[in-house]
């Protein structure tokens, strides 16, 4: 009888191939509800980053630190000194804020691979 409401079709699936571990939770989520995994990653990320400012800032001291002395050892109104500005200090003042970006945004896919990966 095919027709009785009383029989049932029963469905027969396999296993699930990828069952999540209980317990493990991806590391974006982690990082969005603030678990101790998230808090590490995040500190990871803000460490590189600090180094990377940290090695901005020296080189900018060594390059920006002398010229007082520079200045002063120079005779008065030769206009040296704009032309040292304008050509030794400017320049490489430029190229140390674009690595400087290109290392930071390096940090940050760095991050993004890390978590996207897992």
């Amino acid at each position: 009888m095919p027709n009785d409401p009383t029989e049932r079709r029963v469905v027969v699936t396999g296993v699930p191939r990828r069952t999540p571990r209980p317990g493990h939770q991806r590391p974006r989520t982690e990082i969005d509800e603030q678990t101790t995994l998230g808090h590490t990653y995040v500190r990871s990320l803000m460490r590189s980053q600090l180094r990377a400012a940290l090695a901005v800032f020296a080189v900018l001291v060594l390059l920006v630190g002398p010229l007082p002395l520079v200045f002063a050892a120079m005779p008065d109104g030769a206009g040296l000194e704009w032309a040292l500005l304008g050509f030794g200090v400017y320049p490489p003042l430029v190229l140390l804020a674009l690595r400087h970006v290109r290392r930071a945004e390096r940090n940050e896919q760095d991050l993004v691979r890390l978590v996207e990966d897992r």
